[in-house]
């Protein structure tokens, strides 16, 4: 392995925020952006780095409020996913990175649009794991979520899922799935993430993530228009034991974008702890495409 594919672990204060991100490959304004989901961190990508470093400039942040970087109590620090997209933006803005393919999950979904939308010409491609931009995807297991957001009371809130716990953490894991597929998670990635969660005040930044996610959902149409307008190539990686979301989201992708592509796996919400070799051939390969094209098209 060249020593430049191999992992870096570093920290950069943008925004008054310290943020930790791992990198692979040579430093360059092009490069694959990873953005974690919920409750993990750039951890999820360990085995994916070093296989992007031979062939490209990749780099993957904790968000604020997970993982390694600062988690502000929400008394200091306005928690939303437009907010934390321009942390992000900034922090790229400070490597250099002008131009990306993006990969998002979960809750970096919201993350990942506010960039997109509001810079279309700076995504060379998107890539998107288990997360949700349509209606499709959002099944009955959102419906106490739904009753949440329209009218927050106490009553609605105790309805919701236990997830805020240990166990809860672990099921997102773990959850639904077939003692085969089981079997291959390690289990210190849920006690890392409950590890993060048990610092004071972690889980109601958590929570608060939640609580935003009805953003989200409301610029689903605005997400429609911006993969009419723009087109971005598209590939879709797809744990199909998710219990979040809905199979469905794949087709929904599928039914508007031109340059796409889909790859479903007997697997989790947490595809890459896994499929780790699967993804990593995969998105260097699309990656590869996406730069090819960007400089055919300068």
């Amino acid at each position: 392995m060249k020593r430049t594919a191999k992992t870096r672990h570093r920290d950069h204060h943008v925004e008054g925020l310290r943020v930790h991100y791992r990198e692979a490959g040579r430093p360059s304004s092009t490069a694959v952006v990873l953005l974690h989901g919920a409750p993990s961190s750039s951890y999820s990508f360990r085995e994916v780095l070093p296989a992007l470093g031979e062939h490209v400039y990749a780099v993957a942040p904790d968000i604020p409020g997970f993982g390694f970087s600062d988690v502000p109590p929400l008394g200091e620090y306005q928690y939303t996913y437009d907010g934390l997209s321009r942390v992000i933006e900034a922090w790229l803005d400070d490597l250099g990175v002008t131009r990306y393919v993006l990969f998002v999950t979960d809750y970096s979904t919201p993350v990942g649009y506010y960039m997109a939308t509001r810079h279309p010409e700076r995504v060379l491609g998107l890539v998107v794991q288990n997360g949700n931009a349509h209606e499709a995807g959002l099944g009955a297991a959102w419906d106490s979520a739904r009753r949440f957001w329209a009218d927050p009371t106490a009553e609605n809130k105790a309805a919701l899922p236990e997830w805020l716990t240990f166990e809860g953490t672990r099921d997102t894991y773990l959850a639904g799935l077939p003692a085969e597929v089981a079997e291959l998670h390690p289990a210190e990635s849920w006690h890392l993430d409950w590890e993060h969660l048990s610092r004071p005040g972690s889980i109601d930044v958590y929570f608060q993530f939640f609580v935003n996610y009805r953003d989200h959902v409301a610029r689903f149409g605005e997400i429609a228009d911006y993969h009419a307008k723009h087109q971005p190539p598209c590939m879709v990686l797809w744990g199909r034991h998710d219990p979040a979301f809905d199979i469905a989201e794949v087709l929904a992708y599928h039914d508007v974008l031109t340059t796409f592509e889909a790859h479903i796996f007997d697997a989790g919400h947490f595809l890459m702890e896994t499929h780790a070799a699967e993804v990593s051939a995969l998105l260097v390969a699309f990656s590869l495409d996406a730069l090819d094209r960007a400089r055919a098209a300068a």
